[in-house]
């Protein structure tokens, strides 16, 4: 982050593209928000989708990225041959949030059974909000631009200028008070004078 406040995500296929920017928001992290649970290393998490990512062009997208670029390729040597972990993307509030869970059993015999599993959030947590999409590796023609996205810094304006709003009033305040009391004044008398 070149400000030490904003994080961005790139996510591209090299070397044809397309390639995906993000900006990376309310990001916890594992020690943060002292998830219980765990993962095997090396083990293939299976990758969740809200239905949103079915509908929508852009985010059809994404998805595609997102299952390269998450997902496990199959018969990778150093993978193991179970799901231990889920990767959730959720469509909300035109922002992607991003949750990982583990995948337990409710008790040790039903190991086996698919419909007695428990979920468990292990982190990290994060909400992507899109930028654009470029149809070449991390360049190219914009094929889709947020029309709802900020960028922090102009955020950061916006909010010194309602920050500024209401110093300035006091100034203006002031200065009309100050108007007003040499409007109020009375014009010096030249018998004050003879009578003191």
């Amino acid at each position: 982050a070149r400000k030490h406040e904003d994080l961005y995500l790139w996510v591209g296929r090299v070397p044809s593209g397309p390639t995906m920017k993000f900006q990376v928001l309310n990001i916890h992290t594992t020690q943060e928000v002292k998830l219980a649970g765990n993962c095997l290393m090396g083990s293939r998490p299976l990758l969740h989708f809200d239905k949103h990512f079915g509908e929508l062009s852009f985010l059809k997208l994404i998805k595609g990225l997102f299952i390269q670029a998450f997902g496990t390729p199959r018969n990778h040597p150093k993978s193991k041959p179970f799901h231990d972990h889920v990767c959730s993307f959720y469509w909300m509030d035109k922002k992607i949030w991003f949750r990982h869970y583990q995948i337990t059993p409710e008790s040790p015999d039903n190991e086996n059974d698919p419909e007695k599993q428990v979920l468990t959030e292990i982190g990290p947590r994060m909400v992507l909000d899109p930028i654009k999409i470029l149809s070449g590796s991390f360049s190219g023609q914009t094929l889709y631009q947020n029309p709802h996205y900020m960028s922090p810094t102009a955020l950061r304006v916006q909010a010194k200028q309602l920050l500024r709003g209401p110093y300035v009033k006091k100034l203006e305040d002031k200065a009309d008070r100050k108007r007003r009391e040499k409007e109020a004044e009375m014009p010096e008398d030249p018998l004050d004078e003879a009578f003191a």
